[in-house]
């Protein structure tokens, strides 16, 4: 909608500081008022928000809506003239429900185009009108409206009277209102139509919308003056109130000045007397903190400093409501507090083992800090990143391993934070500020060593208020963090005790410089045997605890627990498979509570009566061997993924046509497959300038998810060369790998979670780099006993493996097809699996 002020001095502003119009129209509205101007039956509809503009007034808008601003180029092709009607509420788009019946007829005397396309304007209202019916609804509204004639009082003695009377209120009124100029009163008093008078008066008021338009519709002057006269009265009691406040606080502060004089006064004979007696209490009661305070040095001294300067400000000045702040800050601060770590190596994997199961890497690096803690007791916390998709148990870890230290656990997220002052606090010389969210989780967990994860460092964000990120290098490196100082106190806090945690989905957000001073711990996604463990030794006893039911029932036998992993959840995590198997122990609460008979075991047949249909299918990625179908294994910020691409032969000029919202990099990838098959075109039975005469159609499914990454590059590659040629590719092959043109395979990232979503999908063999073998070092037993790994080094060595038979078989075919008219789009389609963004 449009935002109006009533203030003739926008229009100044508007057209006087701005830069030069790009056009500028004017329009007279006559010195007749309203007699003078023809106004037709139906005008174009303006609505507005907030604004009622009266006959004669002048007032500013301004138009940025595409509807109304054509509204106003129309009109400003035709005759100037526009219908003006507030609306009731505050809807965006208004319906002729919204908009008051009554409204004014205004034209348009300038007109200004600004740079960012609003048009800002300058109406001068000329009659009143109602709105009879909306004739026009697109491109905006038009109305068939009625101008509605004023009803003029009879020139007596009582209509003088009521003049005068609303003439010496609006007197009083400019008297006392800051913000009305005095050459009102002047064009007030020199018109002589009292109905003009009304509305240039109720122009200037400051009155509600209802109001505003209650003497908009009222036809009858003299109706109209008696309903202004009450206005102005009441007009001139909130200024009256306003004036009166206004004179209190003034007083008060002079008082309070003169006590301050007078106190210092004081303080300067009882000093010459030798009588001065005690701080207040409240100082008082600092110094005595101070004094048991374990503080640092130069911490004290600041303290003692800030203290006395206390003593020398008035109480009642907001400087000494800032001081007192600033030192309670510094004497609640764990200057040289620390909790004792427990150094028993047993005794920490234990507990570590009883909260969280496998994560051997992470367990093994805790208990090689405290080894070394325990022969070495100065030494600095380290910077540990757990990177890993959501619900692997990153958060919860740190709770473990504060747990198992016997240290305080603060955990701050990260996620949207984009200003530096966030991270480092506000200066003092800010009203309201505070030392940052490092110094508040110090003050928080009452020490100095407290365990201190970061969470979703990748989702830091920055703007015109810093960087984030830059703060955080400080704090995150032990070299430097030893005299963290934060904008709020200004005073070095030793922050090398501390241990901090990371946490992060991704690695590539976070900026180089910040990572390199943290250790990377991945946390890999779990598979189906580690999500059944993690379910029977974890899930399943905590679930029970929350929801009131006792420790051994209800039993989650193996296949119930199987049967929810695998066609109720798909995630790298356990947090959705907590989630589901959470709502059957509230169902088997639930029938506990109504006092019916609950089931003792969950059995897998059961869980659809509690869960409802089944959301997954754990199947292949293809149901079947289709000309071009390969499957490729894609790695995202929540684990590993199958995904299709789908490949089309039309005939055509050769053109390459990529969807599925791919980046640059897969782009590139597919032109480079499109390039090796182009070259190895004799050896794969096609005919040279095949590529002149079909156009290649790739697709990605899930067209509204951003894709990326060049590791679907020897699966681009097969299925282009299946559909090509027309041999079907394997329905349970699985492949990652990148492609150059020589039809080299390149390493990948990530193999660990696509390895896990293709034993999830049920593929029995996967193709990887013949590089990335050293990787497999890292995968659980259960991936390489159930899939057939195939390392691969060369396309030569992919398509015999990824096909259902050798491409010579099928050339006399595809030769035949070729020859005639090519196979429909629907017959040559082929998927293959790609990264989402942003790639490993």
């Amino acid at each position: 909608m449009h935002d109006g002020h009533e203030e003739f001095e926008e229009y100044t502003l508007l057209m006087g500081e701005d830069a030069e119009p790009e056009s500028e129209q004017e329009f007279s509205a006559g010195e007749g008022g309203d007699t003078e101007v023809h106004i037709p039956d139906e005008l174009p509809i303006l609505p507005v928000r907030d604004v009622v503009v009266f006959p004669r007034a002048i007032a500013p808008l301004t138009v940025g809506k595409p509807r109304s601003v054509q509204l106003i180029n129309d009109a400003l092709e035709g005759d100037k003239l526009i219908g003006l009607f507030a609306i009731r509420n505050e809807a965006e788009e208004p319906t002729p429900d919204d908009i008051f019946e009554y409204g004014s007829a205004a034209g348009i005397a300038k007109m200004l185009r600004a740079p960012d396309g609003t048009i800002r304007l300058i109406v001068q209202g000329l009659q009143r009108i109602r709105l009879v019916e909306i004739t026009q609804t697109e491109p905006y509204y038009r109305g068939r409206i009625e101008v509605i004639p004023a009803i003029m009082p009879a020139e007596d003695i009582q209509l003088e009277g009521i003049i005068r009377h609303i003439l010496s209120l609006f007197e009083r009124v400019v008297n006392l209102a800051p913000y009305l100029p005095d050459d009102l009163l002047v064009l007030a008093n020199s018109v002589r139509n009292p109905g003009h008078l009304a509305d240039i008066v109720a122009s200037t008021l400051n009155l509600k919308l209802p109001e505003r338009q209650e003497l908009l519709r009222q036809n009858d002057v003299s109706k109209r003056l008696h309903r202004l006269t009450e206005l102005l009265n009441r007009e001139i009691e909130i200024l009256e109130i306003g004036s009166k406040i206004q004179d209190q606080v003034r007083t008060e502060m002079e008082k309070t000045q003169r006590e301050y004089v007078l106190r210092e006064q004081m303080k300067a004979i009882q000093r010459e007397l030798g009588e001065m007696e005690g701080a207040r209490p409240e100082l008082k009661d600092l110094r005595e903190k101070l004094e048991s305070a374990a503080l640092t040095d130069e911490a004290r001294e600041v303290a003692q400093r800030e203290i006395d300067r206390l003593d020398t400000i008035n109480p009642a000045s907001p400087e000494y409501t800032v001081a007192r702040t600033y030192v309670e800050w510094i004497l609640e601060l764990p200057w040289t507090k620390s909790t004792e770590d427990r150094l028993d190596i047993a005794a920490a994997k234990k507990i570590l083992d009883e909260d969280h199961y496998d994560l051997e890497r992470v367990k093994d690096r805790i208990l090689d800090f405290l080894a070394v803690r325990k022969l070495k007791a100065d030494m600095k916390g380290p910077i540990l990143c757990f990177v890993g998709p959501p619900g692997v148990g990153k958060t919860s870890l740190g709770q473990s391993i504060a747990r198992s230290m016997q240290r305080e656990f603060i955990r701050i997220s990260l996620g949207s934070v984009r200003d530096e002052a966030e991270i480092r606090g506000h200066r003092r010389t800010y009203v309201g500020a505070l030392p940052g969210r490092i110094i508040q989780g110090i003050r928080r967990a009452g020490s100095n060593n407290p365990v201190f994860m970061l969470d979703e460092v990748d989702k830091l964000g920055m703007d015109f208020r810093g960087d984030p990120s830059a703060a955080l290098l400080e704090v995150l490196d032990p070299a430097q963090n030893s005299s963290f100082s934060d904008h709020y106190l200004e005073i070095p806090f030793d922050l090398s005790k501390v241990l901090f945690i990371c946490t992060a989905n991704m690695l590539e957000p976070i900026p180089p410089a910040l990572l390199d001073r943290m250790e990377v711990i991945t946390l890999p996604g779990y598979t189906e045997m580690e999500k059944l463990e993690i379910a029977k030794r974890y899930l399943v006893p905590r679930q029970r605890r929350e929801n009131g039911l006792q420790e051994d029932r209800p039993q989650f036998p193996d296949e119930t627990l199987k049967e929810i992993i695998n066609r109720y959840t798909r995630e790298s995590g356990v947090r959705n498979l907590e989630r589901e198997i959470g709502t059957v122990c509230r169902k088997v609460a639930r029938r506990l509570a109504e006092g019916k008979a609950a089931p003792v075991r969950i059995k897998a047949s059961q869980v659809t009566k509690y869960l409802g249909p089944p959301r997954f299918r754990h199947h292949l990625a293809e149901e079947q061997d289709e000309v071009g179908v390969a499957t490729a294994l894609a790695f995202t910020p929540v684990g590993g993924e199958t995904m299709p691409i789908e490949v089309s032969l039309i005939r055509g000029k050769g053109e390459l046509i990529l969807t599925g919202s791919l980046g640059d990099v897969m782009k590139e990838s597919a032109r480079a497959a499109l390039t090796y098959a182009r070259s190895r075109s004799e050896s794969l039975g096609l005919e040279k300038d095949f590529y002149q005469k079909y156009d290649l159609h790739i697709h990605v499914p899930a067209g509204a998810t951003p894709k990326d990454g060049p590791s679907a590059g020897i699966t681009i590659a097969t299925a282009v060369i299946s559909a090509l040629t027309g041999v079907p590719v394997r329905k349970d092959v699985g492949m990652t790998g990148e492609i150059t043109l020589r039809g080299h395979v390149l390493p990948i990232g990530g193999l660990r979670e696509k390895l896990v979503a293709a034993h999830r999908a049920g593929l029995k063999l996967v193709l990887i780099p013949r590089d990335n073998e050293s990787d497999l070092a890292e995968v659980p037993e259960v991936l390489k006993r159930d899939l057939d790994l195939h390392p691969v080094g060369h396309m030569d060595e992919v398509l015999p493996l990824a096909f259902t038979q050798p491409l010579q078989a099928r050339q006399t075919e595809v030769t035949a097809t070729r020859d005639g008219a090519p196979p429909a789009a629907g017959e040559q389609q082929a998927a293959a699996g790609v990264d989402e963004l942003p790639s490993a």
